[in-house]
């Protein structure tokens, strides 16, 4: 009896170990998909300036609270009067990322994101090219709805980006900006060529879903 006893004990204290270190390791190890999604508006009179972000990400978590991941998406940049297509731009974007995440409280984390996007496309209608490179730092909350399911919101925080704008004739044109929040001014060159678009090919504000698994 007492060496039954006692193997039940060691089993016991086993597998509270192995619990504990499982929790510890928290999402150490785990893969997760989300799909970051942006949208912005501008109107003046009956021009129509609107900017979409779609951009799905698979990352990894290398630690319990750190990820890498990268994310494949597409903007879309249109300006309208009335029927009227005045500009049509659409962006390949190839965005590595990391991110440090906070436990705020119970299912409710904060993250912090540092991305170095890369973008390239075209101006439909000028046939203009567009590339950018640059840098960017954000902030979100994570929430936590199940164990492999959850809710984030993002902002903006810094960039810095790199555009080229490259006409179908003439010369070549380069916007370097740096920005906190949004709230810099962009070059008019910048601002005609995209159809009154943000500073920023991305928009400040995004949300999304993401799995973990």
């Amino acid at each position: 009896m007492k060496k039954i006893l006692l193997l039940a004990g060691i089993t016991l204290f086993g597998l509270s170990s192995y619990a504990q270190e499982k929790e510890s390791k928290g999402l150490e190890g785990a893969w997760f998909a989300t799909s970051q999604v942006g949208y912005q508006q501008t109107k003046t009179g009956d021009t129509k300036s609107t900017n979409l972000t779609v951009l799905p990400i698979v990352g990894y978590f290398i630690s319990p609270s750190v990820a890498v991941a990268a994310g494949v998406g597409y903007i879309n940049i249109k300006s309208e009067t009335g029927s009227t297509t005045n500009a049509n731009t659409g962006l390949i974007v190839v965005e590595p990322l990391i991110r440090k995440y906070y436990n705020v409280a119970g299912n409710l984390y904060f993250f912090g994101q540092l991305a170095a996007p890369i973008m390239s496309g075209k101006e439909k209608e000028s046939e203009l090219k567009v590339t950018q490179f640059g840098l960017a730092a954000s902030g979100g909350f994570d929430f936590f709805v199940s164990k492999h399911f959850s809710v984030e919101f993002s902002y903006d925080l810094a960039n810095f980006t790199s555009t080229t704008l490259d006409p179908k004739t003439g010369d070549k044109t380069t916007v370097t900006n740096f920005s906190l929040a949004h709230v810099a001014s962009a070059d008019p060159v910048y601002i005609d060529a995209l159809g009154g678009s943000m500073p920023n090919l991305t928009t400040p504000l995004s949300f999304g879903f993401k799995f973990v698994f």
